[in-house]
């Protein structure tokens, strides 16, 4: 049976072209795990691939939302599942591609439920909290009654911290406390590129240099003058948010720019130590890091 292979790891460090070309060997598609891809006319930033990029194969997921939406996980996950699910059917590796953590979990596993009944009472109550006030609010409950589910859900990951809200009040107990593991959904195999630090931080670097050169700041203008705003989930992405502030702060190109590179690298410091507790995880130093060599661990 074919598995689900996942190329994921820190930003810049060459996941897409990687994904291609195991996706041109294996005659398959991708399925992008990117929450900043989703958005339509956000391309600079995000480093959207190009329809050369892409190598023919073909992306899903990527210009599916307007930068007005939310989207959620759970919104990713309604989208994506039934991609994988029908390319697992036609007998295909689906390559799930990406560096949102939560995005590719919520396709690899399901929540076990640790045994807890649903509610639909209490779920519907709290979804109709969610649209009424807000994923951060809804965050901040969670917070008051379980902090240390609050700790491990991001606010985005709205389905599960309602879980975690749900569980709480029919049971009484924090789902913290309780037998909650999430389950597999399919047999997969994930690897990342690795750098040595400085070199990530270099190429990094060097991608915020480019994107200011390829129209960075107007592009978030652009965004700006449609009526997008610092409220807008898109403005929140790496990039977008710290052009947006320096435009409206008066700040200067190089202030905006080595912002954005730092900020980068820490997430990008976050995005290896999230993938490094994946199961099933094979990390493979950049001059390794070929269609062949990835193909050995499926």
């Amino acid at each position: 049976m074919p598995k689900v292979l996942v190329i994921c790891g820190a930003t810049a460090s060459g996941k897409t072209a990687l994904a291609v070309a195991c996706a041109q060997k294996l005659n398959t598609e991708i399925v992008s795990a990117d929450s900043m891809l989703i958005y339509k006319g956000l391309n600079i930033g995000t480093a959207k691939p190009t329809e050369e990029e892409k190598g023919g194969i073909m992306h899903h997921l990527i210009d599916v939302a307007e930068p007005f939406d939310l989207f959620s996980v759970s919104d990713y996950e309604k989208a994506a599942l039934p991609i994988v699910e029908r390319l697992l059917a036609e007998g295909k590796t689906p390559i799930i591609c990406g560096g949102t953590g939560f995005y590719i979990n919520s396709l690899l596993y399901k929540s076990g439920f640790g045994g807890a009944g649903a509610d639909e009472r209490v779920r519907a109550k709290y979804e109709d909290l969610l649209a009424a006030k807000g994923k951060e609010y809804l965050h901040g409950l969670l917070q008051e009654k379980d902090p240390e589910s609050a700790a491990i859900l991001h606010p985005n990951d709205t389905k599960r911290v309602i879980r975690a809200i749900e569980i709480f009040e029919v049971t009484g107990k924090k789902k913290s406390e309780q037998n909650d593991e999430p389950v597999p959904r399919f047999e997969f195999a994930a690897v990342s590129i690795e750098y040595p630090r400085e070199t990530l931080y270099e190429r990094i670097n060097r991608r915020v240099d480019d994107m200011f050169e390829a129209g960075l700041k107007e592009e978030v203008q652009g965004l700006l003058d449609r009526g997008v705003t610092l409220e807008n989930q898109c403005m929140q992405g790496i990039g977008y948010k710290e052009v947006a502030e320096g435009i409206n702060g008066g700040a200067s190109d190089e202030e905006i720019k080595e912002l954005i590179k730092k900020n980068t690298r820490n997430y990008a410091k976050r995005q290896i130590t999230f993938f490094k507790r994946m199961k099933n995880h094979t990390v493979l130093p950049a001059n390794r890091a070929t269609a062949e060599e990835v193909l050995k661990l499926l």
